[in-house]
Order: structure tokens, then C-alpha cells, then sequence
């Protein structure tokens, strides 16, 4: 709740119900996960996501707002995890899908992490639909080893900037839906209008749609409105 470019963004409304929820739910579509857990802060304001979190019959974690290294480690061992699923709370499209997919990809790989989000790979992938996969020994190791604020704020970069001492790895986007251009997580009030209007146009039709039914809207409904509104 305490974001600082979009604040209270977690509550704002997708169809009728808050950002966090949504994500939430498709979140309950992944197979090859053992639980789902909302790791959130101690601070009061987020006291809101805990009853979000409840009302979904998903737990809660309540850590530090700013060391997420201690947050997630702290959630893993509270829950016993031998591997750790992240996906940012503003991300309120991830695609099930791909989720599994990329579980699946580091269970084989012997990764210590793996992810399908295009930050740092080149994969090709929209922004916004995947996740980060890692063991709890390295998140351990970087728990332990850990000082730069900005690594324990940002833990992936704690992999991404030492692949000397860390395997890490990723997939290629399925061709089709292979769109880079599409940024769907939501920072600032102009990408909350559009997840806004995404929600709008395919939960009602569908509550289970996925990549390929936001592009087919973005590219041919969307993206054709707004240019006609731009030229007119």
C-alpha cells in the first residue's frame, strides 16, 4: 500500500474487486505450486491486504516493508518452502500458464534461479506474467551474505548481478504470444487506467482469459481506439 509512485495502488478496483485480489485469484489457476502466501509488511496500512488475503482463503506473511531478502526468507522458512515462487503484487495478470512453465523449467534446469519475466533476459516475454523461481539455500546464502540496501530491497538482483556465483536462466516466449511492447504490471496511474480497462473489456466475458485474449483486445480494440482518439 505504501507504493510511492502509485500509492494504495494494491485497492484500486479491477471489475469490482481490488488489484491484489485479482491476482490473487489467477494465482489459484497455478498447479505446480504447494501454496500461495500474500507476503506483505508489518505496517498498519497494509492491514487491508491481510483481509483482502483472507476473504481469498490465502495467508499472510507480515515482514519488513523494506528488506524483502528478509521478508521472503523469513515467509519461506515460516512455511517450510523448499522453493520460493515470486510474483511482484502489482503484476495483477500473471498468466498460469507460464507460471507453471517456468516451475516446471527449474525444477530440470538446476538452477539456483530461473524466470520468465524479461527485466534482464532477452526472452521476449510481455512484462508482467511470469515469475521468479529460486531455492530457499540461495535465498539463504543471500540472506546471510547480503549488505547493499538496493539488493535487499530488489532480490533478484542479487542473482542477476552474480551469475559467477549463482546458475541462472530463463525461457524463450512461446511465438505466440511473443510481445516485449506489452508492459502489464501496474506502477503509475496511466498503467492502472489500462489494466483498468483490460479488466473491463475480458473478465466479464471470461474470467479465465489469458496472454493471447489481451493481445487479440489490445491489438484490435484497444490500440485502435486510442489512435483514432489520438488523431481525432
Amino acid at each position: 500500500m505504501g507504493s510511492t509512485r502509485l500509492p494504495g495502488k494494491s485497492l484500486m478496483p479491477l471489475a469490482g474487486e481490488p488489484l491484489i485480489g485479482r491476482l490473487l485469484e489467477r494465482l489459484q489457476r497455478v498447479t505446480l505450486v504447494d501454496q500461495t502466501v500474500l507476503a506483505t509488511t508489518t505496517k498498519p496500512e497494509d492491514d487491508a491486504l491481510d483481509d483482502v488475503a483472507t476473504r481469498y482463503g490465502v495467508p499472510v506473511f507480515r515482514g519488513s516493508e523494506n528488506d524483502l531478502v528478509d521478508r521472503y526468507y523469513h515467509a519461506a522458512l515460516t512455511f517450510g518452502a523448499s522453493t520460493i515462487v515470486r510474483i511482484p503484487g502489482d503484476n495483477p495478470v500473471p498468466e498460469p500458464a507460464e507460471v507453471d512453465r517456468i516451475i516446471a523449467y527449474h525444477r530440470h534446469s538446476g538452477n539456483d534461479f530461473s524466470s520468465n519475466y524479461p527485466d534482464v533476459f532477452d526472452n521476449g516475454y510481455p512484462d508482467g506474467i511470469g515469475a521468479e523461481v529460486f531455492g530457499f539455500e540461495p535465498l539463504a546464502r543471500v540472506w546471510r551474505t547480503g549488505t547493499e540496501p538496493r539488493n535487499r530491497e530488489h532480490p533478484h538482483t542479487n542473482f542477476y548481478e552474480h551469475p559467477e556465483l549463482f546458475r541462472i536462466g530463463t525461457l524463450q516466449c512461446p511465438a505466440a504470444f511473443r510481445r516485449p511492447d506489452l508492459i502489464l504490471d501496474v506502477n503509475t496511474a496511466e498503467e492502472y487506467e489500462f489494466m483498468a480497462h483490460l479488466y473491463a473489456a475480458l473478465y466479464p466475458r471470461n474470467p479465465c482469459f489469458t496472454i493471447i485474449d489481451v493481445i487479440d483486445w489490445f491489438d484490435n480494440i484497444y490500440k485502435p481506439v486510442l489512435t483514432e482518439s489520438e488523431t481525432g
